[in-house]
């Protein structure tokens, strides 16, 4: 087991104020792989200090030298890819097939875009006599969470740091080894000292500390409703500047002109993507009543499919997921569902067959859903599906939006045009149509309690950007 017992702050591998440690568990046999520090206040002190020095000078920083650094990084980033791959399939369960192709993939993407995004902006521009100048925000606390961890670290830290921001970063304890990694990729590239900070620890010690800390400028955080409303209550007094990308209930709206077969399986397939642990999965499937017991078979053969492994074994297969407490989460959900009298079609409670240890759930389908039961309330974060019949498109739409979460949906139909129109009456930040993918460059976030403000892209670049206006900086 390897100790991680030292925090990154000010260009240095320094030691918590006071001694506490936490092991981290790999989910798929429940093992202990590491033990890292949980900080204090102290140590949020000393690193929020840091970064407000760093500030000083990094702020006027030009966007050729910030471009050079983002592109030393994305090369150290590169270089050390495969450690990335394995890390995070180690600690979160990740399946190493998705953590190659899309986990750690994330962090080129955010990195490829923030250069991409810093080259084309101008940081002043003028309208009429008055100069509209954009200037970094200041220091930023970060908190990021587990299920995709380097992409939610890597979509703040490369804005931040291509804006001229310095921050203070508070990875999950749950999976914290590819945050201390990219330290060393950081630190490896030439960061200056002071402009990137790591502390570890927990929410309500060190995520508390952050959001109330008065040098601290904005907080972005990622993670759940519940903690996200504490950030904001924590960093009202100080009136900082808060961005939040929280949960989601993601309704897939399969109209009646769709080809059911393949909206069926790859709605499952999405679904399950990440062992269902992703905040924008499309984890409430609308289908035409005439049509639900067809998508039951569909999905039943479908679901016998997939095979649910170790995140190292060979095959696309499913991991387990990130921890005991989540893997209890959604066993009570799963009996949630079959007491209030959903139909299961496939999976259930308790592990797959033959698995004795490690936090893996059977790939779960319920059908014959209302919209008022829990477990097409509440946010379960495993691989459980639910299909609810609908009679008319109005209908579809008036329960896909009956919710309180808003970040993303999914359309399919025969008909981009008949897409688009249904895409139009839904309440979320993001709606895919007929499968499409993610594009890095668009805005990421969601309405309602899914959040506030935007990552990705030119979006959330600007997130990081305070906006001053001079006037009389040009002559009439």
């Amino acid at each position: 087991m390897k100790k991680h017992l030292k925090f990154y702050i000010d260009g240095q591998w320094v030691d918590p104020v006071i001694p506490k440690t936490l092991p981290v568990i790999n989910p798929s046999n429940e093992e202990a792989i590491a033990e890292i520090s949980m900080g204090s206040k102290t140590d949020v002190d000393r690193a929020v200090a840091a970064a407000r020095r760093a500030f000083e000078t990094f702020s006027v920083t030009s966007k050729a030298e910030r471009v050079a650094l983002l592109e030393k990084i994305l090369e150290v980033y590169q270089r050390r890819y495969g450690e990335f791959v394995e890390t995070i399939s180690l600690e979160m369960g990740a399946p190493m097939w998705l953590s190659k192709a899309a986990q750690a993939a994330t962090g080129v993407a955010h990195l490829t875009q923030a250069i991409k995004t810093l080259k084309e902006f101008e940081f002043v521009t003028v309208q009429g006599s008055t100069g509209i100048v954009h200037e970094p925000v200041g220091v930023v606390g970060m908190i990021t969470p587990w299920n995709w961890p380097i992409n939610q670290i890597m979509c703040k830290v490369a804005p931040a740091l291509a804006t001229g921001c310095t921050m203070v970063l508070k990875p999950t304890e749950v999976a914290p080894l590819n945050a201390l990694l990219l330290a060393e990729v950081l630190d490896e590239a030439g960061v200056p000292p002071g402009v990137f900070n790591l502390v570890n620890g927990d929410g309500p010690t060190v995520g508390e500390a952050m959001s109330s800390h008065p040098g601290i400028d904005m907080m972005s955080f990622t993670g759940s409703t519940r903690a996200g409303i504490a950030v904001a209550k924590a960093a009202a007094d100080s009136v900082k500047r808060v961005t939040q990308e929280l949960g989601g209930k993601s309704a897939n709206i399969v109209l009646d002109d769709a080809d059911l077969g393949k909206a069926v399986s790859d709605g499952i397939s999405a679904c399950f993507m990440n062992s269902g642990q992703s905040c924008n999965a499309p984890t409430r499937m609308f289908v035409p009543r005439a049509r639900h017991t067809e998508a039951i078979k569909i999905a039943a053969a479908t679901v016998a499919a997939f095979k649910v492994a170790d995140s190292f074994a060979d095959g696309m297969n499913l991991g387990p997921v990130a921890s005991d407490a989540q893997f209890n989460k959604i066993q009570g959900l799963i009996k949630k569902g079959m007491d209030e009298g959903a139909t299961l079609v496939a999976g259930g409670p308790g592990r797959p067959e033959g698995m004795k240890s490690g936090y893996f759930v059977r790939p779960t389908v319920f059908a014959n859903v209302s919209n008022d039961m829990t477990i097409a309330r509440e946010e379960i974060f495993g691989p459980v599906l639910v299909i609810l019949p609908y009679d008319t498109e109005e209908d579809a739409i008036r329960m896909a939006n009956d919710t309180p979460y808003g970040l993303s949906g999914y359309v399919q139909s025969a008909s981009l045009e008949h897409a688009r129109k249904v895409a139009s009456r839904l309440r979320t930040g993001n709606v895919h149509l007929n499968g499409a993918g993610p594009d890095f460059n668009a805005p990421f976030g969601g309405y309602k309690q899914s959040g506030t403000g935007r990552e990705w892209g030119d979006h959330g670049f600007k997130e990081y950007l305070e906006v001053k206006a001079v006037m009389g900086y040009q002559p009439n």
